[in-house]
Order: C-alpha cells, then sequence, then structure tokens
C-alpha cells in the first residue's frame, strides 16, 4: 500500500473510494490522482493492481489508511482472459514472446479437467516481474536487469474456477482466490497442463471482501465531481464502517465508548460471540477493531480517531 501525507492544501478524509482502475495506469498513479480530486491529506490503496489490469481498486484515506492490510488480505474476484500458444517474459501481454506453440483442439471436458487441478489449496509460483521482494529489491527490477531469479513457491487458494468462454485460442475465466494469487501465474500454468502455453491477455478485478457488488468510481466521475464541489465529491467516498461490514458488530454505550477510547482492558459483552469484531461508540461512530483475550477481556486491534463530525462517519 502506498501513502502521501502532508499534502499542501489537504484536507482530513476519512472514507474509502471504490475506484475503476482504468487500463494502463498503475494503482499509484491512480491513487496520486484520487488524492489530488478529493484534496485528501492521506491515502493508501489496498493491493496494487498491474497497470494492464482493471476494475476494483479500494483506497482508503484517513483513519481508514489503517484497514487496508485487512482489505489486501481479502478474498477476491476476477475475470482473466488467457490467451493461449503463446508464453511471454512477464506471463501478460506487455512481455516479449519466448515461445509459441499450435494450441491442440480443446472440448469442454478437456478444459474441465484441467481447471480442476487448480481448485482448492495449491501451489503457485508468482512470475518473477512482481512487486515481490528479494534482498530488499523487487523482484522486477533483478528481472530487467537481467539477472536470474525466481520467487520461491507458495501456498495460495483458488476458491472458485469456471469457465466463462472461449475461442479457438483464448480462454475466460472467472477466478475467486486468496490474498497473494497471482493470476498470471495461474493463466502460464493452465496453459502448460494444456499443453501449449499461455499468458494472461486481459484481467478484471470484479470484487474485494467485503465489497462483493461495488458501485465503482471511474477517475472521469471523480474529476467531474471535484468540479462541482466538495459536497458532491464526498457522495462517492463510502464511511470506513463499510470497510468493515463483514465483522460482527460490538455497540456500546457512552461509558463503554469511553473506556474502548482510552484502550482499557474491559470484560468482553457477555451476550456477543468472541471473535473479531468492530466496536461502535454510542454516537454511532467505529471505535476500534477488538479480539477477545484468553481471559475473555476485550484486546484492541486497531483504534480508530475519527472526528466527532467526520466528512464521512
Amino acid at each position: 500500500m502506498s501513502r502521501r501525507r502532508h499534502r499542501p492544501g489537504a484536507r482530513d478524509l476519512h472514507g474509502i473510494l471504490l475506484l475503476d482502475k482504468p487500463l494502463g495506469m498503475s494503482s499509484n498513479k491512480a491513487l496520486q490522482v484520487a488524492l489530488t480530486a478529493l484534496r485528501a491529506a492521506k491515502g493508501g490503496h489496498t493491493g496494487a493492481l498491474d497497470p494492464l489490469a482493471t476494475g476494483l481498486l479500494p483506497l482508503c484515506f484517513g483513519e481508514a489508511t489503517k484497514i487496508a492490510g485487512n482489505l489486501l488480505g481479502s478474498q477476491k474476484a476476477y475475470l482473466a482472459e488467457c490467451r493461449l500458444g503463446v508464453t511471454t517474459t512477464t506471463a501478460d501481454g506487455e512481455g516479449e514472446v519466448v515461445d509459441q506453440r499450435p494450441v491442440p483442439a480443446l472440448d469442454d471436458a478437456t478444459i474441465e479437467a484441467a481447471l480442476t487441478a487448480f481448485r482448492g489449496r495449491i501451489v503457485q509460483v508468482p512470475p518473477v516481474y512482481s512487486a515481490l521482494k528479494k534482498d530488499g529489491e523487487p523482484l522486477y527490477l533483478k528481472a530487467r536487469r537481467g539477472e536470474a531469479v525466481q520467487a520461491p513457491p507458495r501456498e495460495v487458494d483458488i476458491h472458485r474456477l469456471e469457465l466463462v468462454s472461449r475461442t479457438a485460442d483464448t480462454l475466460t475465466l472467472y477466478v475467486e482466490c486468496g490474498s497473494g494469487t497471482y493470476i498470471r501465474s495461474l493463466a502460464v500454468d493452465l496453459g502448460e497442463r494444456l499443453g501449449c502455453g499461455a499468458h494472461l491477455a486481459a484481467l478484471r478485478r470484479l470484487w474485494v471482501d467485503p465489497f462483493r457488488e461495488p458501485v465503482m468510481v471511474s477517475l472521469e466521475q471523480l474529476q467531474e465531481a471535484a468540479e462541482q464541489g466538495e459536497d458532491v465529491l464526498d457522495q462517492l467516498v463510502l464511511p470506513l464502517s463499510a470497510g468493515v461490514a463483514d465483522l460482527p458488530a460490538l455497540h456500546f454505550d457512552a461509558e463503554g465508548s469511553h473506556a474502548v477510547s482510552q484502550g482499557r482492558q474491559i470484560e468482553w459483552p457477555a451476550e456477543a460471540p468472541r471473535e473479531r469484531s468492530a466496536a461502535f461508540g454510542s454516537d454511532g461512530r467505529l471505535l476500534a477493531l477488538l479480539d477477545c483475550d484468553e481471559q475473555g477481556r476485550i484486546r484492541i486491534l486497531r483504534g480508530f480517531n475519527l472526528p466527532i463530525s467526520p466528512v464521512k462517519a
């Protein structure tokens, strides 16, 4: 996640923007454009989308940056187009072609059998052209210098993998996956299983938990709203509480709200399930993320310092 602070003329803004990242733009560049349009003092994204990918990029501002790590580790869904018969240096359409093979005649049963091997918990080797670091440096910088590098294998979760459509040399897939999954690597591995090689030709992120049915905002919409004033602009920003909507909510009275805000150890509410929860104060503001310790007391995982009359509650 990238952040930028102390922007001249910036304001304190607390909330989440569900950006529809455009094709060809880096996630960090999209963040900078959004920060400028919103005049937000601080912001960050929740896990980069490659420039050649489009779709949902949640941007967090102000106190919402404290949950960016939670969103980074959330389940995600993609629509991925795999080009068969061609492998590239970067595992996508931006790299140089390193191998071309004929695409065999594939029927639905053959494709389904291949997809089955990639469902569930699998071992995947991330592409070398990635932001993963080795010796403190991103692998893609080493690869661009011509160094021989390889990312270590990792276990990832593929919750759903379905064929949406196909042509003679492309497969369009719907993918639901856990954190750390590289769709480029999935395309490459699928191509090898089909015997012809493949690369990722196009990718769109459809949703990120807890935003399963996101109403995305384009940069054009954001900039048009900025020209109409902050009241119109701020309607595009979701409250911080939207980012924890998948967690149980605990509501405290004035005394309990003060105790949570002060970080004091108090008893976990007897009627509430003992699991990670979002704490709300008597005024409706999100106070903290909580967990229950072994003694049955509240443990503060992350506290929020939202203003009494925030731009977004």
